[in-house]
């Protein structure tokens, strides 16, 4: 292995057996293969990259990609089915939370627990003790078993010993969502501390907006398969044309010059003149399974969509660049002057922002039985990087009174990727100028 690189993964694969009983995976265990009832699965298949020394380096891909369990054959937790890993420098790893600690054992004990397991001596974990309780804050909770602590406390304490134990190369997998606002800035300024001093970064992680911000290199997964890696934004983008919808053959067929749609996405949704049916711009998306829908349904949302700024069908959109909201509303009944609308929610329910047809003074006046309108809201994406729920609705005033004809409340989760996060939700995309007297 050459000697600027730290990881080098060759080949990797792991094979899962997944029986049918409780009695064929005893007898599995213990070795007996005929006679019982399994099937394998393909946790990674031949997956192939490298690390270099001092980058810091995001892995992608949707839940099952086999993200975790690439982190987990690194640092030897699993052992590949198939292929090998080479390291170079001594590994501290984050992998889950309270992963390596003992729940009857003190904070301070499983300080020198985990230390020694990653082959400190207590001299060398004595020296980096104030360090560790410093970053950790957790008090004189440090002193009880940690069974008595809450889940943030737990992962302070933890990532607390992964990152000051100072390792060569420090990998964390997830294990930070868990920490509130303060601590994630606190974990994210000792990556900057890592790269600047040369040290090797490798996390997992679906905030795509850390990937964007912090790392060097990206990786993405998808159903164990290694589908590509290069920079962050072009590793998001391949993944937001997964999220869309598309294979990944059509994917690297795209990115070889070879690929041909098989007709436009952005097409009116319904049937073709073969009779065959096209493809509806709503079955790129993963629609909330708890959707909020209710209405008189006199007139019905029939189809919708977020565009990035290039066209593309996605979910997932770049902060600072253009992007639309469409939908398709169909008509089963006269409605004079519906109003269309949108609006972002946090996670937690808050209203953040959105407009209407009537805001915006574009009303279609009457909508007759029959009548099909596609509407499209385009505007810059300045949200700050994170998850929101996108809702829309068509509704009207009928003599004072508020008509609900289709709500969607929820319909989809939108991911903002950011480089830049200022305060609040909205940034204000200020320009900053200094002058010295």
């Amino acid at each position: 292995m050459d000697n600027d690189i730290a990881i080098k993964v060759n080949n990797v694969s792991k094979v899962y057996n997944l029986y049918e009983t409780n009695k064929d995976r005893a007898l599995g265990m213990l070795g007996v293969r005929r006679g019982i009832k399994y099937r394998e699965h393909n946790a990674l298949k031949d997956v192939s990259f490298e690390v270099k020394k001092g980058d810091c380096v995001g892995i992608i891909g949707t839940n099952g990609a086999g993200k975790s369990t690439m982190l987990k054959i690194i640092t030897g937790v699993l052992s590949p089915t198939r292929g090998d890993v080479e390291i170079d420098g001594r590994i501290s790893a984050l992998l889950e939370l309270g992963a390596g600690f003992n729940s009857l054992y003190t904070g301070i004990e499983n300080i020198y627990l985990n230390g020694t397991m990653i082959g400190f001596t207590k001299e060398e974990i004595d020296e980096r003790l104030d360090d560790i309780l410093e970053f950790a804050d957790i008090g004189d909770f440090v002193y009880q078993p940690v069974k008595t602590y809450s889940s943030g406390m737990f992962v302070r304490l933890a990532f607390a010993v992964a990152i000051n134990i100072d390792p060569e190369i420090l990998i964390v997998d997830e294990a930070l969502s868990v920490g509130d606002a303060f601590f994630q800035n606190k974990c994210f300024k000792k990556f900057e501390d890592f790269k600047e001093r040369g040290k090797t970064i490798l996390f997992v992680s679906h905030d795509l907006s850390s990937i964007e911000r912090y790392c060097s290199k990206a990786i993405l997964l998808d159903h164990g398969i290694n589908v590509g890696e290069g920079t962050p934004g072009e590793t998001i983008n391949r993944y937001k044309k997964l999220m869309s919808g598309m294979s990944v053959k059509d994917l690297k067929a795209q990115e070889e010059g070879t690929y041909v749609p098989g007709g436009s996405e952005a097409d009116d949704s319904g049937s073709s003149g073969d009779g065959k049916k096209e493809k509806k711009w709503k079955d790129s998306f993963q629609i909330n399974p708890k959707l909020d829908e209710y209405g008189i349904m006199d007139a019905k949302i029939t189809d919708f969509a977020i565009c990035d700024e290039q066209g593309n069908l996605s979910a997932t959109l770049i902060k600072g660049y253009k992007f639309h909201i469409k939908y398709k509303v169909e008509f089963f009944e006269d409605v004079q002057d519906p109003i269309f609308t949108y609006t972002f929610k946090t996670l937690k329910g808050q209203d953040i922002t959105g407009t209407n047809t009537m805001y915006e003074n574009a009303g279609v006046g009457l909508a007759k039985k029959g009548d099909v309108y596609v509407i499209d809201f385009e505007q810059e994406m300045f949200l700050q990087g994170g998850d929101y729920l996108l809702s829309i609705s068509c509704t009207s005033f009928k003599d004072g009174s508020l008509i609900v004809h289709d709500r969607m409340y929820d319909v989809l989760l939108i991911s903002v990727v950011s480089n830049k996060n200022t305060v609040g939700f909205y940034d204000m995309n200020s320009t900053v100028s200094i002058e010295k007297q």
